[in-house]
């Protein structure tokens, strides 16, 4: 069935607009993800998504957290930190120093794919960060990856000054994934607080379709009272 009418019209552009309800949340935020390295017993070695944020986070001595600069829709699919995250190699010329600990630090720039238009990531590297012993993970990366840059919400937007501007803002959800990775990590993820939190329509969107349910309506009572 063509939409012929004057009634049709108006609720085919209600249905196209409810069809791309979910497309238009497909919507990523270019920030740095932070991870912790998890070599206990009982797991195998891998990145787990921080719990905290690097300001509040006090790691200790021999410990190794990483890095990543991605975009993701949230930290369910954030990308992790690639090479090697053995604190034993990381911090081999570093020796340990009484009323100190040492922590390594995996700085992963990002890919390409992630750069905002026009920059270039630099290479994936690591870092051994020799701090006080109350140091918290912000004071570690502060002391081998300068400059740091934050937003006034206190999200870190640039390690080593990359990237030279922007900070947790939206990309387009047509550009290719990176890799995934689970959990969950409140000062991390920009997208927190961008949305209505519930991954349903956003305010904009209802809006239209209300705007469009209006106009249908209209269209119904104006045909009717033509054929009366």
């Amino acid at each position: 069935m063509t939409c012929r009418r004057l009634v049709l019209p108006v609720l085919c552009l209600l249905l196209a607009v409810l069809g791309t309800a979910g497309q238009a949340q497909a919507v990523g935020y270019r920030y740095w993800s932070f991870w912790d390295w998890d070599s206990t017993a009982d797991t195998a070695d891998t990145w787990v998504y921080a719990t905290q944020g690097p300001s509040t986070a006090r790691p200790s001595d021999g410990d190794v957290q990483g890095f990543r600069f991605s975009v993701s829709e949230d930290s369910k699919d954030s990308a992790k930190p690639r090479g090697a995250a053995d604190f034993a190699t990381i911090c081999a010329k570093t020796p340990a120093r009484e009323g100190s600990k040492r922590v390594g630090l995996v700085l992963d720039f990002g890919t390409a794919a992630d750069a905002p238009s026009g920059s270039t990531p630099p290479r994936p590297r690591t870092a051994c960060a020799r701090v006080d012993d109350d140091a918290t993970t912000a004071d570690a990366l502060a002391a081998v990856a300068k400059p740091l840059r934050y937003d006034t919400n206190a999200l870190l937007c640039a390690i080593a000054g990359y990237p030279t501007t922007g900070c947790g803002e939206p990309v387009s959800g047509d550009r290719p994934k990176t890799s995934a990775s689970p959990g969950t990590e409140a000062k991390s993820n920009p997208s927190e607080g961008k949305g209505n939190g519930d991954g349903g329509p956003s305010v904009g969107l209802l809006a239209g379709i209300a705007t469009v349910a209006a106009l249908g309506a209209a269209a119904t009572w104006q045909a009717r009272r033509r054929r009366n």
